[in-house]
């Protein structure tokens, strides 16, 4: 998955923000809590999870992004206090009152996160013991601040881009429970470009709404699910268009390499929908694909049953499907036409299937309506992984 050429080599931070890591006790041994810090105070927007059973840092960061200001993010691994009711939330607010008083500022410039298992309550003391110190630890590796918030993650994930004078950085982790709706599992982009709070708020749900959005691992909405971006102005003001263009390019990118990373996931699985009623019908059918456990053991088995793909799409009810105008690729090789299995070449596309990443495209031949979805195939290492996570 070769990353377009504005990206950089190596993950940068902005002008005027830095990162910590450390071990405070809530896993074995990894590092398991991180702050993320600007220099300044930043305008800020977030955009959260809507499962109906958020999480103690959803429900306190919804309250401070009300402010469109942000100095820094704190977050843990390994226990997402989720579920823990009255509790959980004090614990939250003591959190970014630790991260508080650690940077100097208030509780309302802090942005809180969690993830891990749920309904286990936060060892709140650990972290704010933990927190103390942390500022003369800050230092300009993003990759340092992704592997405190890794979870199930095979490794961390940091990607940062250029756009005019500014910068723009993703940080994010992520491998299960992922099927956002209105974020991703937990994702921190940070730039040093100029914009008031409403200007980001827009660019960041534009960005969202066709890459973090767009991905699934496993169909399930996670009561964690946060992205939020930070922008200090350290850079002055760029170009919004050309801004919002290597930010969804940014999103998108990193949306691949989330769902390359899907517990146990062998394979990167594209589905691009064209030719539906709507743009949002196209949506539809796209995650009824890329969710499909039957087409992703189809992807993982590289087995090109063409009948996994036609039901995906037929089974999406309230969609405008046409069987006569419907066609199916898979990685270039036509498998549908006018809704019917064409003879191909089946071990060509074997081989294909074979391959890292797996493109399906699906045409309707209805109107103009496009969406793509990612995610990835579906393996026994992602039951072997799910089976115990409670306990491990």
């Amino acid at each position: 998955m070769p990353a377009p050429s504005f990206f950089h080599d190596t993950p940068v931070f902005p002008r005027g923000f830095r990162c910590a890591s450390r071990h405070v006790g809530l896993k074995p041994a990894a590092r398991d809590l991180t702050l993320f810090a600007s220099d300044i105070d930043a305008v800020a927007a977030a955009v959260f999870t809507r499962n109906h059973f958020p999480g103690a840092p959803v429900i306190v960061g919804r309250e401070t992004i009300r402010g469109g200001v942000l100095r820094a993010v704190i977050a843990n691994s390994k226990v997402s206090n989720v579920a823990t009711g009255a509790p959980g939330v004090t614990n939250a607010r003591r959190m970014a009152a630790a991260a508080a008083a650690e940077l100097g500022t208030t509780a309302d410039r802090i942005l809180v996160s969690s993830t891990g298992v749920i309904g286990v309550p936060l060892p709140i003391e650990k972290i704010e013991t933990g927190v103390v110190g942390m500022a003369g630890e800050l230092q300009d590796d993003p990759l340092v601040g992704a592997e405190g918030i890794m979870t199930t993650d095979s490794h961390p994930k940091a990607l940062s881009a250029a756009v005019g004078p500014a910068t723009i950085t993703w940080v994010a982790k992520g491998s299960g429970m992922i099927e956002p709706n209105m974020a991703t599992m937990l994702s921190y982009i940070f730039t040093d470009a100029a914009f008031d709070a409403p200007t980001l708020d827009r660019l960041l749900r534009a960005a969202v709404s066709t890459s973090f959005n767009m991905l699934s691992v496993d169909s399930d909405t996670s009561t964690s699910d946060t992205c939020a971006i930070l922008a200090n102005g350290l850079a002055g003001p760029v170009d919004e268009s050309e801004f919002l263009a290597v930010l969804r390019a940014g999103c998108t990118r990193m949306t691949e390499i989330l769902a390359r990373d899907g517990e146990g996931a062998e394979h990167l699985l594209r589905v691009s929908v064209r030719g539906a009623l709507t743009d949002a019908e196209a949506r539809t059918v796209a995650k009824s694909i890329v969710n499909s456990p039957l087409v992703k053991t189809m992807v993982h088995g590289a087995d090109p049953n063409v009948g996994r793909l036609l039901m995906a799409v037929g089974k999406c009810f309230h969609c405008t499907i046409q069987p006569a105008t419907t066609d199916a690729w898979i990685n270039g090789f036509q498998v549908v036409g006018h809704g019917e299995r064409l003879a191909f070449d089946d071990a060509i596309v074997r081989e294909t299937l074979s391959r890292e990443v797996v493109d399906i495209t699906v045409s309707l031949g209805v109107a103009d309506g496009a969406a793509t979805a990612y995610g990835c195939d579906l393996t026994t290492g992602y039951v072997e992984e799910n089976a115990a996570y409670y306990s491990s």
